[in-house]
């Protein structure tokens, strides 16, 4: 696919990484243009542009800023009609110890609603950016899931589409409502790793039975 990657932090540093790994074409932009030149110097395949410039030849949207940011980074990039706009942010609080949205709405759906003209699926939220960065194996044979949810039908296999390129099982969560299941999902993961103490590299998913 050819990808507009919006942010030069940890998750965006590791989406980078693993898109272009899986021969995405990938444009990288950022407030801070060096930033994204280095990311893109980093990562054989990805490419810097300024905000403007960004969405030249892209159908997908990866927004991985974090989430105060992301409807400006989004709206600066221009003109979002016919684009799929990934959504792997949080809403979370200064200490990443709880969530500044919830219940009755999502980050997700606020970006939906301030970009209405793009389609807007929510991926990628649950995984910690080490866990991305490192790819989906672990212990055992197991392979870390990767949920979306969205209301556009398009906007969902773009991001299934995008989810088992990279390796990650994908898990149809529902309606975009459903990040507001999804976003509490990836707090619990936050405090399980830092607040817990079991670090990065783990994943929240389900087991069933044969």
């Amino acid at each position: 696919m050819n990808i507009t990657l919006i942010g030069t932090g940890n998750m965006g540093s590791a989406l980078a990484g693993q898109l272009t790994r899986a021969g995405h074409a990938v444009r990288i932009t950022a407030r801070d243009l060096a930033k994204a030149q280095a990311l893109a110097a980093a990562n054989p395949g990805a490419v810097a542009a300024a905000p403007a410039d960004a969405l030249t030849g892209s159908d997908v949207v990866i927004v991985a800023t974090g989430y105060v940011d992301a409807v400006p980074a989004l709206r600066s990039l221009g003109s979002l009609a016919g684009k799929v706009v990934v959504d792997i942010t949080n809403p979370l609080t200064a200490d990443y110890m709880g969530l500044t949205l919830g219940h009755d709405t999502s980050a997700a759906e606020e970006i939906a609603k301030a970009v209405p003209e793009a389609e807007v699926v929510k991926a990628f939220n649950t995984l910690f950016a080490q866990v991305l960065a490192d790819g989906p194996q672990f212990a055992d044979g197991q392979i870390a899931p990767a949920f979306f949810a969205g209301d556009s039908e398009r906007a969902k296999q773009t991001a299934k589409a995008l989810i088992e390129s990279l390796g990650f099982t994908p898990v149809d969560a529902g309606p975009l409502k459903n990040a507001r299941y999804l976003e509490p999902l990836a707090a619990l993961n936050i405090y399980l790793g830092y607040g817990a103490g079991l670090g990065t590299s783990i994943a929240p998913t389900w087991i069933r039975k044969a």
